[in-house]
């Protein structure tokens, strides 16, 4: 669904970190709720620079976070890569409007949430002839870090996909009392372990609290057990 600079990835290492080549920004991106509590917007801090390479924590144990201090070695973490390499057009499912369409990859949900407000997505996209819901329809979508959810456009035959510069987005989030996933945006290439290339998507969420079960994509865990980088 993307092309990418082949001099920019990210590697995932066997049981340790991932390490990061290319001139990537690193940025904290806080989740930012309305009144009611339901993700609104992304908030964003840019970090300094690193560097042209360096290593991330993906067991979720370093006390230099988000860098790899080699707790995973300390730890024993095993970080088996389990998720499917099949293409992302081949694992959604669509669901049906006038105009545009919603796939959805439910296994790659990272629990960002922005999918809820205005009475979810998936009940949205039958009304996307209303400018107004097709307006918020596509911003919530496009708002998903983890590209589990895409607009379709169906007449063109391809995803109405927002411009990202590539970088890595740190996720923060206040709302759940934790820490979130690793966002990789702009289409940033992600090598596994055994040299293969995952598919490159505009949106895509790595796992950095270590607990996935769906390595070495977020699947929401960190909520679930409040892992904190902080």
């Amino acid at each position: 669904m993307k092309t990418s600079d082949r001099n920019t990835r990210v590697t995932v290492t066997r049981n340790g970190p991932y390490l990061v080549t290319g001139d990537l920004s690193l940025c904290e991106q806080t989740i930012g709720t309305g009144s009611d509590g339901e993700s609104e917007e992304w908030i964003e801090k840019i970090l300094p620079s690193p560097g042209p390479k360096f290593a991330l924590c993906r067991c979720g144990h370093s006390n230099n976070k988000p860098f790899c201090d080699g707790s995973h070695a300390r730890v024993g973490f095993i970080g088996t890569e389990v998720a499917a390499r099949t293409m992302y057009l081949d694992q959604a499912e669509a669901f049906d409007g006038p105009f545009l369409a919603l796939l959805d990859v439910e296994s790659l949900c990272a629990f960002a949430r922005f999918c809820d407000p205005k009475g979810q997505v998936w009940s949205q996209v039958a009304k996307t002839d209303d400018p107004e819901v097709r307006a918020t329809f596509i911003r919530q979508v496009q708002n998903c870090p983890s590209g589990r959810l895409v607009v379709w456009d169906k007449a063109r035959g391809s995803a109405i996909e927002p411009e990202l510069a590539p970088s890595i987005g740190l996720i923060e989030d206040p709302a759940e009392g934790c820490s979130g996933p690793l966002w990789l945006r702009g289409g940033i290439a992600v090598v596994s372990a055994d040299g293969e290339e995952y598919e490159v998507r505009n949106r895509m969420t790595l796992c950095r609290c270590g607990g996935s079960r769906n390595k070495p994509f977020c699947d929401g865990t960190h909520a679930a057990i409040k892992f904190r980088a902080k």
